[in-house]
């Protein structure tokens, strides 16, 4: 049977109010991980959601040159595959939060630009994009279309069998098993990603990390409040 190692997230900070062109922008630390958000509001939508009557939320991410021990490229010739399945979950996770219908015919879009990569990147952003949004519904007087408090913590299974929270780059490139979970405050699941890099994970294992991130998001979402507050 595993045992769950660690439960607490990394150190969180979350910094708002640093974009004064952005109606919602923070920036967000979880250990060495650090990400620049800005969430900004349009009064368009893409020709397919026109005259449906409700709005739409999107993200974009992207991996800043220095993020990375070697350069990261800009993606000036097109988006990477990874940056593209990371921008469509920030994108999922936002939507489950959002009433659509209340935003009225205009978009909001979500921009997280990663500063510095230790593990956690798309979690990381998560969590950051979600107070981001939530300042910018508050700037725009529709604080009413938020439904749900969400954020997200990757749970690893490291190679003694033992699960750990909120995995930094040494600890994801080394785990057996690597889940990215994100969740509502009130505990119910939006999204989850698991996958084994080496052996099977189990049900038991399976249960103990969805157990593990529970404990571990409540800290989290606590966070969030005080940065909204």
């Amino acid at each position: 049977m595993s045992e769950i190692k660690r439960t607490n997230p990394r150190p969180i900070k979350i910094q708002t109010g640093i974009n004064p062109y952005a109606a919602g922008s923070v920036i967000i630390e979880c250990g060495n991980t650090k990400v620049h958000i800005t969430a900004i509001a349009e009064d368009s939508l893409p020709p397919w959601l026109r005259d449906k009557g409700h709005g739409w939320v999107t993200a974009e991410y992207n991996m800043l040159p220095g993020s990375t021990h070697s350069r990261v490229r800009r993606d000036r010739k097109g988006i990477s595959g990874r940056s593209q399945e990371i921008q469509r979950l920030i994108a999922r996770s936002l939507r489950a939060a959002v009433d659509l219908k209340k935003l009225g015919e205009q978009s909001i879009t979500v921009d997280c630009d990663v500063l510095v990569a230790d593990g956690g990147t798309r979690t990381t952003s998560i969590t950051g994009a979600y107070v981001a949004l939530a300042l910018a519904l508050k700037k725009l007087g529709l604080e009413k279309a938020l439904k749900y408090q969400i954020a997200a913590v990757s749970v690893g299974v490291g190679k003694d069998g033992n699960i750990i929270a909120d995995l930094n780059y040494d600890e994801d490139s080394s785990c057996e098993t690597d889940m990215n979970i994100v969740m509502t405050s009130e505990g119910n699941f939006v999204e989850v990603q698991g996958t084994a890099e080496g052996e099977p994970f189990t049900p038991e294992q399976f249960q103990q990390i969805v157990e593990c991130s529970k404990t571990c998001l409540q800290e989290v979402f606590e966070k969030q409040k005080a940065a909204l507050a």
